[in-house]
């Protein structure tokens, strides 16, 4: 049935129709509209069965849903930003024990300074914590993405983050089509836990693991993430097939079968870039767009496989390694170094700057760019503020 409702609220609803057994919830904006209205499903009973946990801190709210999955119960939280570095040592946890917990990242800046507009550093800074990422870039894909979330992580063992823009998708108003329970239960059965910690039956988890075996633990780990790929994938076809919306997998295509430049980024930017790709298109420039849904695990062979064609590649991206660069760039690169193809950079958007159709525009037509571009960046405050590094009087090198 189609709703015109926040972002968060139809996040919430998504959440829901899971049936999730235990909510853990801290507020930290731009998330907090999501558990805000999960408690009012479970307070007014529409979430029936769900113990609505309110929690002292980020890192309470994750270890709370690591014990209630532990003893076999389906269990949800969120965060963003500084609330997800606080609980960093329990993402680590969650991952290695192997819990099948889902959690929404509102994505936001990381401070300092303090910014409360997205960007993607909250989720650079877990990306090898060994979660399944998915991001979203719409809030019906966003909604979708919560449901199959669920049942990839009981199908895989392993934790779930959806990332959902904050406030661009978090809090816009938009329609959204939400599935009937019937339909949610008949694509996601009851929980059935692979670990159910009891007193009547006690087994110890995340017990200590010398030298000798750790790396065996961690490759496994990792074996297991690479063949999730084809999970993922199935299950969003799976999807697509019951609600007949293609909303998962692991990238989605637009325009590329004869595009000689390909835009590669991830979430909600990725509307205004189709937009702009429609108005080039129609001008004669060979230009599409590959959307990455799965970030981690990695779909380096699909996105070979679907730009194996192309000219040029220009990664855009709302986070970047400090002292290095953009990082989905380093990952495209390398996806990309024994090919001819050239891969640029392009960092936009960070700390909620807006990007804007005119800027992409006046960058995409570039014949001739440089290898990383801060996208916008106001060169009068940098010429204004830097300062060189002068080592005891003495310049660097000399």
């Amino acid at each position: 049935m189609l709703y015109q409702l926040e972002g968060s609220q139809s996040i919430a609803k998504a959440v829901a129709l899971c049936r999730p057994g235990v909510i853990c919830a801290y507020p930290i904006t731009p998330q907090t509209h999501i558990v805000e209205g999960i408690g009012e499903l479970v307070r007014s009973n529409e979430l029936l069965n769900c113990e609505f946990i309110n929690v002292e801190s980020e890192m309470a709210a994750l270890s709370v849903a690591i014990g209630s999955q532990a003893t076999g119960v389906r269990s949800y939280t969120a965060t963003s930003s500084q609330g997800l570095l606080y609980m960093l040592e329990a993402v680590y946890n969650v991952s290695g024990l192997e819990l099948p917990i889902v959690m929404t990242l509102g994505n936001r800046a990381v401070g300092a300074p303090i910014n409360i507009w997205n960007d993607h550093s909250d989720a650079m800074s877990a990306r090898d914590s060994g979660w399944i990422m998915l991001f979203a870039e719409t809030n019906q894909e966003a909604l979708d993405l919560h449901i199959q979330a669920f049942k990839i992580a009981e199908t895989i063992k392993c934790p779930v983050m959806v990332c959902v823009d904050g406030f661009i998708l978090t809090h816009a108003y938009d329609q959204v089509d939400i599935p009937s329970q019937k339909e949610v239960d008949e694509f996601l059965p009851p929980y059935s836990p692979h670990i159910s910690l009891s007193i009547d039956s006690p087994i110890a988890i995340g017990t200590m693991v010398s030298p000798e075996y750790f790396m065996e633990v961690r490759y496994l780990a990792h074996k297991r993430r690479i063949e999730s790929l084809k999970i993922i994938e199935g299950i969003g076809d799976a999807f697509k097939q019951k609600f007949k919306r293609d909303s998962g997998g692991l990238v989605r295509e637009y325009n590329i079968k004869n595009a000689e430049t390909v835009v590669i980024t991830m979430g909600s930017v990725a509307g205004t870039i189709k937009d702009l790709i429609d108005e080039l298109n129609s001008i004669g420039e060979k230009i599409g767009l590959l959307s990455i849904i799965s970030y981690r695990p990695f779909p380096t062979d699909a996105i070979v496989n679907s730009l194996k064609n192309t000219k040029r590649i220009i990664v855009l991206e709302k986070a970047f390694a400090v002292g290095i660069g953009g990082i989905l760039f380093q990952e495209i690169e390398l996806a990309f170094k024994q090919t001819d193809i050239e891969v640029f950079s392009v960092v936009a958007g960070l700390g909620g700057r807006n990007i804007t159709k005119p800027m992409l525009k006046e960058y995409f037509l570039k014949k001739n760019i440089e290898e990383i571009t801060f996208l916008g960046l106001k060169e009068d405050i940098i010429t204004q503020e830097y300062k060189p590094i002068k080592l005891h009087g003495h310049e660097g090198g000399k």
